[in-house]
């Protein structure tokens, strides 16, 4: 027989007796080990001491060290351990302090009861997942990725090998592909590994560049060439003679603009504003855009001429989506990099997040993953990245899509909160009888008859107990969101709109 489970314990640190007591017979109805320190350096030596609390609450406003102080040692001897700060003066002050210094979370006094034993097994659930994950191994290592473009997948191997067919060459390359899928990346690669990488590579983001300003910031102008015209400048062709220069988003391109850059392809010389000298310019190009220029070509919004100027090779960056496979690799690099950059501590993530990640359709493709991976990796509450530190719009996103299995989209959707309840004081008449959790015996008794069932929720309705119409709301929306992801569809079995289905699991 396998031995029972080790209640967790819990370390309560306050210099008011009353309430660690009160705290202690509350938390001692689910059956933890409550261990109590009256100060904070006290609690700070038994974290130390070892062995380490599976959770810490901890009061900041005490006589001697005070609880902000207490958390920094608490957390410097221990950085997986979890603090709950406990404080009866809410001030932006504290929250921020708490949030900055690596506390899990912080609760107003005083107490509500169910308001403690919810953060707590919010707390401690996190810890249990955060173990889970101890034996994550990265898929790879990001020093063999120095290009910054990573994957293995079939179509990512073709563009690294049509990447290394070109750089022997000065021929033009076209690279295209939705925003975010890394065509600067590509870029940058053609030229580190071409003959012209001791010279100069410049980028020009085309769209971002005025029509009234391109030609000055491409070709560079004269003195007095036109109103605001100082001085002489020098344009980025110039500036990048010998090497390469990128230019992004082409598409978004003036016609005029299009016209001087087919000359620079064509004869190798360009003018510069109000200027009539011509100059020799030997500088290989490679553009890139998002948009469809066949049918720019079709419209003439995109000089055909160019286009095949432009188009001698051509290299399409696949979607994110078409390349799933990929995408666990490129979380690994990208928190192995914040991890070099001292960005972020975290290093691993859950098999849960990563399911949830690996769903996703991601629109805005690698630049979409890389900001969710930084976001979610800051506000991370230990060493990985866990289902409730992704973005609720990417958990709601996959919870709510057909071709996501019913247990990854409950999975998605099951972010722990607080209950909604009015906090009033913790007083030592609170029951000792074990806390049932929410919906548990609703669910045992719908399989008696319905006047059996609505009896049972009348008496205790009668004596007081749990809010019986929210358990009953809260059970029916899991059980109906677990049976249908479709929020849509959810919400029409519920009688609900999907707005207000949104609303009622938000609370």
């Amino acid at each position: 027989m396998s031995e029972p489970a080790k209640p967790a314990t819990i370390l309560v640190i306050d210099d008011d007796a009353e309430i660690r007591y009160s705290l202690s017979r509350v938390l001692s109805t689910r059956g933890y080990q409550i261990i109590e320190a009256a100060s904070g350096e006290e609690g700070v030596a038994l974290v130390k001491k070892g062995p380490a609390p599976d959770l810490v609450l901890l009061d900041v406003r005490m006589s001697g060290m005070g609880g902000i102080e207490a958390l920094q040692l608490i957390r410097s001897a221990n950085p997986r351990q979890l603090v709950i700060l406990m404080t009866a003066f809410g001030t932006a002050q504290t929250a921020i302090e708490a949030m900055k210094y690596g506390a899990f979370d912080y609760m107003m006094k005083p107490f509500d009861p169910q308001k403690v034993l919810a953060l707590a097994e919010n707390a401690l659930k996190t810890r249990a997942d955060l173990h889970a994950v101890s034996d994550y191994k990265p898929s790879i290592n990001a020093d063999d990725y120095r290009e910054g473009i990573v994957g293995s997948s079939p179509v990512m191997q073709d563009v690294f090998k049509v990447i290394g067919q070109v750089t022997a060459s000065d021929v033009t390359v076209m690279i295209t592909g939705e925003s975010g899928t890394g065509k600067e990346l590509v870029a940058r690669s053609i030229w580190k590994h071409s003959h012209r990488s001791s010279k100069p590579f410049i980028a020009v983001n085309c769209a971002a560049i005025p029509d009234n300003l391109i030609e000055s910031e491409l070709f560079g102008h004269e003195k007095g060439s036109f109103t605001g015209a100082t001085g002489q400048r020098i344009g980025k062709f110039e500036l990048c003679d010998g090497g390469t220069i990128f230019l992004d988003e082409i598409g978004d391109m003036a016609l005029a603009t299009q016209t001087k850059i087919l000359r620079v392809l064509q004869q190798g010389e360009i003018q510069r504003v109000g200027g009539v000298e011509t100059i020799k310019v030997d500088v290989r190009v490679i553009a890139a855009t998002n948009k469809d220029l066949e049918e720019m070509v079709k419209a003439k919004t995109f000089r055909e001429d160019l286009y095949y100027r432009l188009n001698v090779v051509r290299i399409k960056m696949p979607p994110l989506r078409e390349r799933p496979e990929d995408i666990p690799q490129i979380v690994d690099f990208c928190l192995q990099n914040l991890v070099k950059q001292k960005k972020a501590r975290v290093t691993k993530v859950s098999p849960e997040a990563m399911a949830i990640i690996c769903r996703h359709r991601w629109p805005g493709n690698v630049r979409e993953l890389e900001n969710v991976v930084y976001r979610s990796a800051v506000i991370a509450q230990g060493d990985a990245i866990l289902v409730k530190d992704l973005p609720a719009e990417i958990r709601e996103a996959v919870a709510a899509s057909p071709e996501t299995p019913a247990a990854l989209a409950t999975e998605s959707a099951a972010v722990p909160a607080a209950p909604a309840v009015e906090p009033t004081a913790l007083a030592a008449s609170v029951s000792t009888a074990p806390f049932v959790a929410p919906a548990t015996d609703v669910a045992t008794k719908s399989e008696t008859s319905l006047d059996d069932l609505y009896d049972a929720l009348f008496e205790k309705l009668r004596t007081g107990e749990e809010p019986i119409l929210s358990q009953i709301e809260r059970a029916m929306i899991d059980r109906v969101i677990a049976a249908e992801p479709d929020l849509a569809k959810a919400a029409k079995l519920l009688g609900l709109t999907k707005a207000a289905l949104q609303k009622k699991r938000e609370k």
